[in-house]
């Protein structure tokens, strides 16, 4: 029996042992091809070189130093080079560990600036059904997740969820893509009319929805409608791009896709690219001043934020990502994964849609197509998906729950940004395979 406490306590899982690639070498020598990323975390695949030596050479010089006492050459040097290539208007850099601890930093900064504003009466958060953005608390409370809130949903802070951007599923016959969208975006005006938007924060939202819907992008103008929806009322927005950010959808961030710039972003996941947990919080130069101005203390924090390893992997990932040659790739094969997707699936009877931005794309799975009837929930199709998917070779990432957190299941694909042309083949014909045993 093993002391490890795995997060699925009887799961009998292989041993991963190396790294080379796009693959992952378990240690009876079967590979894997990560068409995943984990959780779209290994942008750069297991064995970059480069990112390696950077981690390397930080730990003979100076493996830690807390960040209440010191800055390093490596957090100053990662905090610039990420705020150049950030959005104008995203001009300070706050490094943590993870995503979830990227969503707390954030809600708490928003908190604060209101305070140091003298508007104590914004307490609340309004974020979307079916979106997911962590598992501590905060980011619990503003998530969507049903089955994932339901048994600590006491100890929450008080959230609004309105009706994701989800086309697929809410797009009425007749009406148009954009329509649509400012149909979604207005649901935040009358949540906000509800409650009182004098007692609003932030609203948060992923720009590509990731792990709870499985890469679905909004549509035209929703965000747009969602920005101008904000500031007439004063409140924040707060954009989560840790799984869908750092080149994932084929641009640094996936709200330059969108033409607007959030008050905060989150990211992470493919920040370090799984070579060190890394993460970041960015505001606007007035948030951080306000602070600065005020009580000159954000009273958040823990003890590995701004570790100097974590800045040594992070500087050199964003190295790659900003040599103006990984983006482009991510848009011309995710551009072939997607042909490949829809020539394999687009006329499958349990695929319903196939959706998605770069080398982030989804599957939805239904019973059937015309109805867009889905699975019954008992079947656990998604882990059926996952199980015969391992079994091929292949690392995927469905999920139960799309619909409405109980109904529904998808696939998620979130592949290494240097996958070949010959790898997206090699990842379709798994994945063919993988689907046709687990719905046999």
């Amino acid at each position: 029996m093993s002391a490890l406490f795995h997060r699925s306590c009887n799961a009998a899982l292989p041993w991963a042992d190396q790294g080379e690639g796009c693959y992952i070498v378990d240690r009876n020598g079967k590979r894997y091809i990560d068409a995943c990323g984990g959780a779209a975390v290994s942008c750069l695949g297991h064995s970059d070189l480069g990112i390696k030596s950077a981690i390397a050479t930080q730990l003979e010089k100076l493996p830690f130093a807390h960040t209440g006492f010191f800055t390093t050459e490596a957090a100053e040097s990662f905090a610039d080079t990420l705020a150049a290539n950030a959005p104008k208007g995203l001009d300070r850099v706050y490094p943590v560990s993870g995503g979830s601890e990227a969503i707390e930093a954030a809600l708490k900064l928003a908190r604060q600036y209101f305070l140091e504003r003298g508007e104590p009466q914004r307490t609340r958060f309004i974020a979307r059904l079916q979106s997911y953005h962590g598992n501590t608390l905060g980011a619990l409370s503003t998530g969507g997740n049903a089955w994932r809130r339901e048994p600590f949903a006491p100890l929450m802070i008080e959230t609004s969820h309105i009706s994701p951007c989800y086309e697929y599923r809410g797009r009425q016959e007749g009406e148009t893509p954009e329509a649509y969208g400012l149909r979604v975006a207005d649901e935040l005006e009358a949540e906000l009319q509800r409650v009182g938007p004098e007692t609003v924060i932030a609203f948060v939202a992923e720009p590509v929805v990731g792990a709870t819907l499985g890469a679905v992008p909004s549509v035209p103008g929703y965000f747009k409608q969602v920005r101008e929806i904000c500031d007439r009322h004063g409140v924040l927005l707060i954009l989560d791009e840790v799984m869908c950010g750092m080149g994932r959808t084929g641009t640094l961030f996936a709200c330059e896709q969108e033409d607007i710039v959030p008050d905060i972003a989150t990211i992470a996941k493919g920040l370090g690219a799984g070579y060190q947990p890394v993460g970041a919080m960015l505001c606007s130069a007035q948030i951080h001043d306000t602070i600065a101005g005020g009580t000159g203390f954000f009273q958040h924090g823990h003890t590995y934020i701004g570790h100097p390893m974590a800045m040594a992997a992070a500087g050199a990932v964003l190295d790659r990502l900003t040599d103006g040659k990984v983006l482009p790739g991510v848009l011309s094969t995710g551009a072939v994964l997607k042909d490949r997707l829809t020539d394999a699936f687009g006329q499958h009877p349990n695929v319903g849609d196939i959706r998605g931005r770069g080398l982030f794309q989804g599957l939805e799975l239904v019973r059937d197509r015309e109805t867009k009837a889905p699975f019954d929930p008992s079947l656990k199709l998604h882990k059926r998906v996952k199980a015969a998917a391992m079994d091929a070779g292949l690392m995927c990432y469905p999920m139960g729950g799309t619909i409405d957190g109980r109904q529904g299941d998808h696939v998620l694909l979130a592949p290494p940004f240097i996958l070949t042309e010959g790898q997206v083949d090699e990842l379709v014909g798994k994945l063919e395979t993988a689907l046709k045993v687990a719905l046999s």
